[in-house]
């Protein structure tokens, strides 16, 4: 389903929205005569979330303000300042836009704004319950106790901590580097940095302080060794300092020895053995982090299941070479002119974690595995696509490096407002609910043609159909110059929809006729 919000309306102009800086102690905000929370409401809107948008602006007058949020904006300094106003007035075409759909539920306008709808987002990690499916991922963004501490009190409801292990870490400088679009927002992020640099005893003093003030908080201790004998001793150690669920690495791609990390979750026979060395030394909950540098995830899982395993995270970063500077042809980031193959996240791998998390809920010999799901989750549409694939849990960290702890409340917020939208009343209910529209190769319908249909009220008459359809396509739409406007030639058109993927209005929609070939 295309998600029926305001940011995907065709009406709204997203690029003045993509234009916003997301600022910290947003000047446009001080500057409210009002004292509205505009960079709150700019922010939901941002990801998706136009309820609390709504419950930020409804009433607020801000269409017949003048707008000296506007003059405070930062963009104004060196270049034109955001347009709030056009924004906002944006927003109120939204429940136009759910009010004459035809595929959300009946009465959804009034659901969607009526927060006294009770809609549960708890769910539970192998029996631990977690008060709402988000938890930051093994990295940087959980790396301390005042980082955790800061994160639990904005919502989130747990952390896989930054992996421990005894041996020294000796990182490189920079370590980052990424490919961006809007705003200098990461779509790939790259990173080359290795495990936590606080000693094991140090480590564990920061679980046994964070479950002795945030008891409610879940806490996954994600862990590497170096040897069996390792590896079940350190799943001991942090089960005796409060932590919930055990998260075995092997799946980090940036190690110094290859004896480490990637290499072990590309055996299978290496992650049976240290599971069950890792079940050896506990008695709560252990989940493998398995790598996507595979070509397929599915044995590895099973060699996990087989040590003992109670659930699977994945994906981790996949390998990768984030670009090339052309001026001093070394690699990105640049470390005194060298650079090393790193893990790559971010929206951009999305993709390639959801097929991961397919195959593994769809395969039966894993179906009372946990699987926590993370890879370029954003937004809470993500959230929805990771839930309805089978992920059971989610985890976040590029999202939270670029943008802070504080998406947690779009997260939340806009997942409720659309449980309550579709008139689900548990987040539970999600889990899986698509996994059974992804069939084999052989089992999907090739035999019906669906023509797209032009809607004149909503083009632009810019041509990209017709051009993309003329040079990448099967030549099946023409295009009048003089009154620009697009029409299909039929007997051409083999239902690709290569056009409605291109057209930047949302101008064309499926026929409801239907052709055999």
């Amino acid at each position: 389903m295309t998600p029926l919000f305001v940011t995907n309306d065709p009406k709204m102009d997203r690029s003045e929205l993509n234009r916003c800086l997301l600022c910290e102690d947003a000047p446009c905000e001080k500057a409210c005569p009002k004292q509205i929370k505009l960079g709150d409401g700019l922010r939901s809107m941002y990801f998706q979330n136009p309820h609390k948008a709504y419950v930020l602006f409804s009433g607020a007058g801000c269409l017949s303000c003048d707008a000296p949020c506007e003059n405070a904006c930062v963009l104004g300094k060196k270049s034109v300042p955001v347009a709030i106003k056009k924004i906002l007035e944006n927003l109120n075409l939204y429940t136009e836009e759910i009010r004459m759909s035809e595929i959300v539920p009946a009465k959804a306008e009034e659901r969607f704004m009526d927060e006294s709808i009770p809609v549960d987002l708890s769910m539970d990690i192998c029996g631990v319950t977690v008060e709402n499916p988000f938890l930051l991922s093994s990295s940087v963004v959980a790396s301390s106790y005042d980082m955790c501490a800061r994160a639990f009190e904005a919502g989130w409801a747990g952390a896989s901590f930054k992996t421990i292990c005894s041996f020294p870490q000796h990182e490189a400088s920079p370590r980052f580097s990424s490919l961006t679009g809007h705003a200098n927002s990461f779509y790939g992020f790259k990173n080359i940095e290795q495990l936590s640099d606080h000693s094991v005893k140090d480590n564990l003093n920061i679980f046994e302080d964070l479950k002795r003030r945030y008891p409610s908080k879940v806490i996954l201790a994600s862990i590497m060794g170096k040897d069996e004998a390792e590896w079940e001793s350190l799943a001991r150690d942090c089960q005796n300092a409060g932590a919930d669920v055990i998260e075995c690495n092997f799946s980090c791609p940036n190690m110094e020895s290859s004896a480490l990390g990637i290499t072990i979750g590309q055996d299978p026979a290496l992650i049976e053995r240290f599971t069950s060395a890792v079940k050896r030394g506990c008695s709560i909950p252990v989940l493998a982090k398995l790598t996507p540098n595979v070509a397929d995830m599915v044995p590895m899982a099973l060699a996990a299941k087989k040590g003992g395993a109670d659930g699977i995270a994945a994906i981790n970063t996949i390998n990768s070479i984030s670009g090339v500077d052309i001026y001093s042809f070394t690699a990105e980031p640049n470390v005194q002119g060298r650079s090393i193959i790193g893990g790559y996240s971010g929206p951009a791998v999305k993709p390639i974690a959801l097929r991961f998390i397919s195959d593994l809920s769809r395969d039966p010999r894993l179906r009372n595995l946990h699987v926590s799901g993370m890879g370029g989750i954003e937004n809470w549409i993500d959230a929805v696509e990771f839930l309805s694939l089978g992920a059971g849990s989610l985890q976040v960290t590029t999202a939270v490096m670029q943008y802070g702890y504080r998406i947690i409340e779009d997260l939340i917020d806009g997942l409720a407002s659309y449980l309550r939208l579709m008139n689900i009343r548990s987040v539970r209910s999600l889990q899986g609910a698509a996994v059974k529209s992804i069939v084999d190769h052989t089992e999907i319908e090739r035999d019906t043609i669906l023509l797209p249909r032009f809607i004149k009220s909503k083009c632009l008459g810019c041509g990209r159909c017709f051009v993309a359809c003329r040079d990448g396509g099967h030549q099946a739409i023409g295009f009048n110059l003089q009154t620009r406007e697009p029409h299909l030639l039929a007997k051409n058109c083999v239902g690709c929809h290569l056009c409605r993927i291109v057209c930047p209005s949302d101008a064309i929609d499926v026929a409801k006729a239907r052709f055999s070939r």
